[in-house]
């Protein structure tokens, strides 16, 4: 009976919303973009609000995220709180990473660091949704939406 115990709250460690985007984040953060992106349900939404995309394709959400570490390598997410209800999660952070400019035949890195939320709704243990809110022009992150972004010609 005690096996059964520790079982079930094995399998809630697991399934337990917190653990889930925590395990995302450090995933993204190891390179480990594939076991990330793998953690999103088969039917799922993925908004940056800030640049205004939107994915629901796992590839194309791997594009983004691995055009998001190319960019801005030394990225650091910190987690700051969590508010947990139901399968729905919020959780603050701050990022801080570098933004790469050329100057003059020089790449200088200029930090940079801002503040946002995550809304993700989990459903078994998979991702359902998942939307971003930060400044977009704190961010500095133009860049990265141009990538995905239908330019479109006048």
């Amino acid at each position: 009976m005690n096996t059964n115990i520790k079982t079930n709250t094995a399998l809630k460690e697991v399934n337990d919303p917190v653990n889930i985007l925590q395990s995302v984040l450090t995933d993204l953060r190891k390179g480990k973009i594939s076991d990330a992106v793998d953690t999103f349900d088969d039917q799922f939404t993925f908004i940056d609000h800030a640049l205004k995309l939107e994915f629901s394709d796992k590839e194309r959400l791997r594009e983004f995220f691995e055009k998001s570490n190319e960019l801005f390598p030394d990225t650091i997410v910190e987690l700051i709180s969590t508010f947990e209800s139901g399968e729905h999660i919020i959780a603050e952070w701050k990022i801080s990473a570098n933004r790469r400019q050329q100057y003059f035949g020089s790449e200088l890195r200029i930090p940079i660091s801002f503040a946002g939320a995550s809304v993700v709704q989990i459903e078994n243990g998979r991702i359902t949704r998942w939307s971003d809110y930060y400044d977009s022009n704190k961010s500095w992150r133009f860049s990265l939406a141009a990538f995905f972004t239908e330019w479109i010609g006048i």
